[in-house]
């Protein structure tokens, strides 16, 4: 928490998250030139920014993207605004997100949506991780849906239902497969639609008695979906971590909870 406050204390950093906010992704080329600053400079920032795990780099290639990174920013807000007034905060919330929402209906339909990227440290081996990701049992107890599938790339996945309905909400394909460290698989929940299929990445780096677990959610086709998986990931993410540290799952469902609670 200390390095965070030390990172959003300078007014520098605080812009470079600004314009990551406007335009999640960016390369240091493209910070530098939209703040007009020295390579170098940028550089010493977004390090602090990334200690602080307010910033994740992704390699794509050659290049390193930057991409915000909201769970420092949410512990805070769970630490130091929620038990004062949130009741009040929400109405004012609220207030905002509908004025934001009237703007956006202005804004032309080709806009880019940002990539969704979203960070979490388990304790835990890459390899029950990687067990917690592709195993269709453990999926069930911390997602609530069975993932189904060999794994291997070039196959189907399914997001199958355990109600006993047998539903398949989520299909996919399995485009990269590198046990235990990165799995790459395409996210399609309305398979009928005319559009290109969303593109999730598991990236799992251990380190010691600990893994980062990375996921990138891109090629979102609109708003709406951004939204749900901003919520969605989260608490889905939160559960795989319970289960894998303490044998159990949290003892309610996250993603039940209101948006109030949110």
């Amino acid at each position: 928490m200390d390095q965070v406050f030390k990172a959003l204390a300078d007014p520098t950093r605080r812009l470079l998250l600004d314009r990551l906010r406007e335009h999640n992704g960016q390369t240091l080329r493209e910070l530098c030139e939209r703040l007009g600053m020295a390579r170098q400079s940028v550089t010493q920032h977004l390090d602090l920014l990334v200690r602080a795990d307010l910033v994740v780099v992704v390699r794509r290639g050659r290049e390193r993207l930057h991409y915000l990174n909201p769970v420092p920013i949410h512990e805070i807000e769970e630490r130091w605004i929620s038990g004062f007034d949130k009741a009040r905060l929400h109405v004012i919330s609220a207030v905002k997100n509908q004025a934001e929402e009237y703007a956006m209906a202005d804004k032309t339909s080709s806009e880019t949506i940002p990539t969704y990227v979203y960070v979490t440290y388990i304790r835990a081996s890459a390899q029950h991780v990687w067990q917690a990701l592709t195993d269709a049992d453990l999926t069930t107890r911390y997602w609530g849906h069975a993932n189904v599938s060999d794994w291997q790339p070039g196959s189907n996945w399914e997001h199958r239902r355990v109600d006993g309905s047998g539903k398949v909400d989520v299909v996919g394909t399995v485009v990269e497969a590198d046990p235990p460290t990165r799995l790459v698989i395409t996210f399609e929940d309305s398979p009928d639609a005319p559009r290109e299929p969303s593109v999730v990445t598991f990236l799992v780096e251990p380190h010691h008695e600990i893994v980062r677990l990375t996921v990138t959610h891109e090629n979102l086709p609109n708003q709406a979906m951004l939204n749900g998986i901003s919520s969605g990931w989260p608490a889905v993410l939160a559960n795989l971590k319970s289960l894998l540290e303490t044998g159990e799952v949290l003892p309610q469902a996250p993603w039940e909870m209101s948006p109030a609670h949110t």
